[in-house]
């Protein structure tokens, strides 16, 4: 008889469990199982909720850093101040945070899991609706609201319990409970009743709004854009890309599809207050009214159109906000070659409650040299000689330019951008300032035009316009979000107070407290979850047999009881 040789170091054995045998092993999960495990953790409610909050964290950094998609040179002046963490950040997608692979991700998951979650549950709550009322439990006793009442004719029989089951039925109908009759024609027919199923309807339209909202939203960046312009008196702006200061268009959106509509700015009012009773309310804006010159498409009809502040213009859905005005002087600049080299409005930048207004005006086509102005647009000028210019009032009352002149090269021609309301004064020689011996230039409707020193040409003050600021957008999903935020609340509404409660009623032959034979109702109550109102609705319903039933039996009044049990819950329903 051989003995068996001891396993090698290398091979493994099932130690033995208490029945002599191996350990048992468990299956692989395998791919799809797996898939199946990712499934169902995605489509839970917890992990939707997860999934939002770290969409709110994700779309923290776009509100902390610049973004390329507004601002590109923001951008690059952030990676060349910060050199090493600007490159990673640019890397990391940091500058364009809603258009970055991280950010999408969370987003896409987030739908699905709101998809994976909303959908089997409205189908289940669908079968639930179609479905009648559950069983009556057979001890009413265990549950949280429970009461008994005797009913019995004077002098007569007690009603049949299936006369009783058809009335109960009735009333609880009447309630907007919807009602199933059980075991009619037996010894103890029920009526099985439920209502409150708009509770979970609130709650599937709220996360089904949910999904509205995220694909509103995603409509909204894909093909929506936003821009801005600066329209003087007089002029037009035209709905192209040429005619945008400033575009930014979503992420999927090309710009052959802007609509080609026109606005032209007829006049613009500023109402300022002019009640001397307040000195410190004098001056303050009250009302801004521009009136426009619409065409929807060019050859179309005029129309005419008010624009206010929260009035905003709206042409084929898109909308153009009125969020600024300001003064536009009228300048014409000739050369040393005695040729006109400007001549037209230029727009202002207001810096207080007077309007007391920055102004640059660059020159590229003065000969021999470049020109360049840099000043300020006073509407109501007042200070003498030696006294520092100011304006005490924002209307035009008389109007002033205190303006500096330069001279040379203004780095226009090298094609790199530049800021229309910056003048960089680094290599240009200056002709006119306060702190230089020629002096500033000051120009008003007494002295409308001045000789630039060195016969470099003149500068004359002709008018002054006024100019909106159009802040236009177009969102095809705002509509849609407006509706299923709407939606949300809603049913967020119905969710919070609709009430969901069952009640079960169950006649059976037996006697009251006084020994007589009577038909014994019995009657019990259940709320889906924490329903501190389910004792005020037990109440009604008491209230409701014993006023049903009394007329018809005197002893009916005086014999029902009712018993509350808040921390049970049947075991049989």
């Amino acid at each position: 008889m051989s003995t068996p040789a001891p396993p090698s170091s290398g091979s493994s054995t099932a130690s033995p469990g208490p029945s002599g045998r191996g350990d048992p092993e468990l299956p692989a999960l395998g791919p799809l199982g797996t898939a199946r495990w990712a499934w169902t953790q995605l489509t839970k409610m917890n992990t939707a909720l997860f999934l939002l909050l770290l969409l709110a964290v994700a779309a923290v950094p776009g509100s902390i850093f610049p973004q390329r998609i507004q601002d590109p040179a923001a951008v690059q002046d952030y990676i060349d101040s910060r050199p090493v963490l600007g490159e990673w950040l640019d890397r990391l997608q940091f500058f364009d945070v809603f258009a970055s692979a991280w950010f999408s991700a969370v987003y896409i998951l987030l739908f699905v899991s709101l998809v994976g979650c909303v959908l089997p549950r409205a189908a289940k709550h669908w079968r639930a609706w179609r479905a009648e009322p559950p069983r009556t439990p057979r001890r009413l006793e265990r549950l949280p609201e429970h009461g008994r009442l005797a009913l019995g004719a004077a002098g007569g029989d007690a009603p049949a319990p299936d006369e009783v089951v058809a009335d109960a039925a009735r009333l609880l109908r009447r309630r907007g409970y919807r009602v199933a009759v059980r075991d009619a024609g037996s010894g103890a027919p029920s009526v099985a009743a439920e209502r409150g199923m708009w509770k979970e309807v609130g709650n599937v339209v709220f996360h089904l709004a949910l999904l509205g909202v995220l694909v509103s939203v995603a409509v909204g960046s894909l093909f929506g854009y936003k821009g801005q312009r600066v329209v003087v008196e007089g002029e037009s702006f035209v709905n192209t890309l040429i005619g945008y200061d400033s575009f930014t268009p979503g992420t999927n959106y090309d710009a052959d599809w802007l609509e080609p509509f026109s606005v032209r700015l007829d006049s613009f009012d500023a109402e300022f207050n002019r009640d001397t009773a307040v000195p410190e309310n004098y001056g303050a804006p009250l009302d801004f009214t521009a009136e426009v010159t619409v065409r929807d498409e060019p050859g179309a009809e005029p129309r005419e159109e008010v624009l206010k502040v929260n009035k905003p213009l709206d042409v084929g859905g898109t909308k153009a906000y009125l969020v600024g005005n300001g003064y536009a002087p009228v300048v014409r600049v000739t050369d040393g070659d005695g040729e006109v080299a400007y001549e037209g409005p230029v727009v202002t930048i207001p810096s207080d409650g007077v309007y007391t207004s920055s102004m640059v005006l660059k020159v590229p086509d003065a000969r021999p040299d470049q020109l360049g102005f840099v000043g300020l647009l006073l509407p109501t000028a007042v200070g003498g000689e030696g006294e520092m210019p100011r304006s005490v009032d924002p209307g035009l009352a008389n109007p002033r330019l205190i303006l500096s002149a330069y001279h040379g090269d203004l780095g226009l021609d090298t094609g790199e951008p530049q800021n229309v309301f910056v003048l960089d004064v680094d290599g240009l020689t200056e002709l006119n300032a306060m702190n230089n011996p020629n002096g500033a230039i000051v120009l008003d409707a007494a002295n409308p035009r001045h000789e630039l020193p060195g016969g470099k040409g003149a500068v004359e003050f002709l008018d002054v316009k006024r100019y909106v600021g159009l802040d236009v957008h177009y969102d095809p999903g705002k509509t849609a979000a407006f509706v299923s935020f709407v939606a949300a609340f809603t049913g967020l509404l119905m969710s919070m107070f609709i009430a969901r409660r069952r009640v079960w009623v169950r006649a059976t032959a037996g006697t009251d407290d006084d020994g007589r034979a009577a038909t014994v109702l019995e009657y019990g109550l259940l709320a889906r979850g924490e329903d501190p109102r389910l004792r005020t609705e037990a109440e009604r319903l008491q209230e409701l047999w014993t006023g049903h039933w009394a007329g018809e039996d005197p002893r009916a009044a005086g014999a029902p009881q009712r018993t509350t049990r808040a921390d049970d819950r049947p075991g049989n329903e």
